[in-house]
């Protein structure tokens, strides 16, 4: 999980350089889209941790 969320940091990073640097508007899509799945990983993690728990 901490490996997706840093790529997902990564990612939202550059895209919001990018689109502030190059003016391109449509990179700051990719910086939502890398939110959401870096949210989307912690929900995974966490429904994960928690059926792993209900077994025990």
């Amino acid at each position: 999980m901490a490996v997706i969320n840093l790529v997902c940091v990564l990612a939202a990073i550059a895209a919001v350089i990018g689109a502030l640097a190059t003016g391109q508007d449509w990179l700051f899509a990719i910086f939502g889209v890398a939110l959401a799945a870096g949210f989307a990983a912690q929900i995974w993690f966490i429904a994960a941790f928690r059926r792993a728990k209900e077994g025990v």
